[in-house]
């Protein structure tokens, strides 16, 4: 995720994302690689996906304890974090975890595998916490998301991988149209590359038979670009989700940004425009 990585996979699924580096053999400059994205189905399955409710049948009730959990596995065709890819390309095997309290506030975890060139990150563990209110017609989401690496071995002279964002989400619905906003802020971003901010809106629209129609809109700044591998840029999306069969959901969508192939980390296709399909089943 996480710049290039993260919004998950999907956003409830939910979703987040950024980016990695490694010596160039030419040039002696560090060439960093796109990265995570996402986070939790009960915070973002990475911002990259639709966000679909969670049915009340797939969530855990603890009355005595007031709260309320959800698990929610994944398989997809790709890992994007705001646009890019976090798997090069590759598909990703995902789990969100949910815990609500009856008073707003809850935690949560979301994991994917993750492939960076250069490095030998191959998971990635979000963590995150924060609390949620519900006012008539009006959500709103203010929570904090620690991303990390587990098992990747930072090399001597290189930047840290792991970062820390707070995030506010809030949204409005007017049936059969949700409208849906982000702003996510890291005062030291992937790869330490300084202050970064991220702003996102988009709807979800309920349709005949069951389905469900969203769209995203998104521009992430960040402070220093060379450390980061790729200049400010804008991501969009366009997908369509459904119940299939037994709880399983289904989303197909397109995602895309504006980086060209030679600002995209020194000449990757990882930020290129492409379909992704994912399979979620929340417990």
């Amino acid at each position: 995720m996480a710049a290039g990585r993260k919004p998950i996979a999907a956003e409830h699924m939910y979703c987040l994302g950024n980016i990695r580096h490694r010596r160039h053999p030419a040039a002696g400059w560090r060439e960093p690689k796109p990265m995570k994205p996402s986070l939790a189905f009960a915070f973002a399955l990475p911002l990259s996906i639709p966000a679909l409710a969670l049915p009340a049948a797939a969530q855990t009730t603890i009355d005595s304890a007031g709260l309320t959990i959800a698990a929610t596995p994944a398989v997809a065709s790709d890992y994007l974090f705001r646009g890019i890819s976090q798997t090069r390309n590759r598909p990703a095997i995902q789990l969100t975890l949910d815990a609500q309290h009856e008073s707003g506030f809850y935690a949560g975890a979301f994991a994917s595998n993750v492939t960076f060139p250069g490095s030998n990150a191959r998971q990635e563990l979000d963590l995150l916490a924060g609390y949620r209110l519900a006012i008539g017609n009006f959500g709103l989401d203010l929570g904090g998301v620690w991303y990390t690496y587990p098992g990747y071995d930072k090399p001597d002279g290189s930047y840290a991988y792991n970062y820390a964002e707070a995030v506010a989400k809030g949204s409005y619905t007017l049936d059969p149209v949700k409208f849906v906003g982000t702003a996510a802020w890291s005062p030291d971003f992937y790869f330490e590359s300084g202050s970064a901010v991220y702003l996102e809106g988009g709807a979800d629209v309920t349709l005949p038979l069951g389905f469900t129609l969203s769209g995203r809109y998104g521009h992430q700044w960040i402070d220093r670009n060379p450390r980061y591998g790729a200049p400010d840029y804008a991501n969009w999306s366009v997908a369509v989700s459904r119940e299939v069969l037994a709880g399983v959901l289904l989303s197909v969508g397109y995602y895309d940004t504006d980086l060209s192939k030679n600002d995209c980390f020194a000449g990757t296709k990882y930020c290129d425009a492409r379909a992704l399909v994912m399979l979620s089943r929340p417990f």
